[in-house]
């Protein structure tokens, strides 16, 4: 039970997203879908079970938040002390290095996050070290066929374009040639899909996806 008022972190179309402190002075997020959109409600209860899914079959994985309770639209997971990636602005090279090295451990998993190219979902914890958040476009795959690699392939190149704002000089020639190559998937939502996203997101909606942006709060 919370003891003191819970700090709204984000509200957006799919509902709101609370860190509540408990009596024991523990803290937790809870990401609620009764606050969405009446027309995203469906979506906004799909999204929250899929990230339920994401994070289960994630579990025991380091710096990936653990699944406290779910149901009802609610998905309750552990807090993870840190700042996001555009508050940090990691420079220590061992902060990329983890961090792939996080990435990789989800891609053994058959976990693809999908949406690693927004900075708040990078965490630098306070021993400089990275955490994940927001699984709610999370996949998980049956097994490592041509889909997966594809969309495990965008997750590393996501992550090295935060590395090419931060640390340009300690990119290798491999991780420049993955920056240079973007899979099928991106290209072609860059060709069909994200054309009609930008259109219903910000000409129709007025919003922008990212945080602190529009309808979103921090």
């Amino acid at each position: 039970m919370s003891t003191t008022p819970p700090l709204l972190l984000k509200r957006d179309l799919f509902g709101t997203v609370r860190l509540e402190t408990a009596a024991d002075g523990s803290r937790r997020v809870v990401r609620d879908t009764a606050g969405s959109r009446w027309w995203a409600r469906r979506l906004a209860g799909w999204l929250a079970r899929r990230e339920v899914a994401a994070l289960r079959h994630a579990a025991g994985t380091p710096a990936v938040p653990r699944v406290l309770e779910s149901g009802h639209g609610r998905v309750v997971r552990e807090w993870i002390e840190g700042e996001p990636m555009q508050r940090a602005r990691p420079r220590d090279p061992r902060y990329f290095r983890e961090a792939l090295r996080l990435v990789r451990r989800l891609h053994a998993r058959r976990i693809a996050h999908n949406d690693l190219a927004k900075e708040p979902n990078w965490l630098v914890t306070p021993d400089g070290l990275p955490a994940l958040v927001d699984f709610q476009l999370a996949s998980v795959a049956r097994r490592r066929g041509r889909l997966f690699r594809l969309l495990a392939h965008d997750d590393v190149r996501h992550l090295l374009k935060h590395k090419r704002s931060y640390l340009p000089e300690r990119l290798t020639a491999r991780q420049r040639r993955i920056l240079a190559t973007p899979s099928l998937v991106t290209r072609a939502w860059r060709a069909t899909g994200k054309r009609l996203y930008v259109f219903v997101t910000r000409r129709l909606l007025g919003w922008r996806d990212r945080e602190g942006a529009g309808d979103r709060q921090l």
